[in-house]
């Protein structure tokens, strides 16, 4: 009995479904990092262009 390499179409979507979340929870991760790491980043981008600034930049 052969029972093949293929995969059936229904393997296949499951497939794509499993990566479409593990495409969400990626995508989710980056936007929580963002949201708490954004404002500790902009601050300290402030404070270098304040030094800049009054080190007659």
């Amino acid at each position: 009995m052969y029972t093949g390499l293929r995969t059936s179409k229904k393997d296949t979507g499951a497939s794509a479904v499993e990566y479409g979340l593990l495409v969400a929870a990626i995508a989710l991760v980056v936007i929580a990092a963002v949201f708490f790491l954004g404002g500790a980043v902009s601050d300290s981008f402030n404070e270098v262009g304040s030094a800049v600034s009054s080190a007659g930049g």
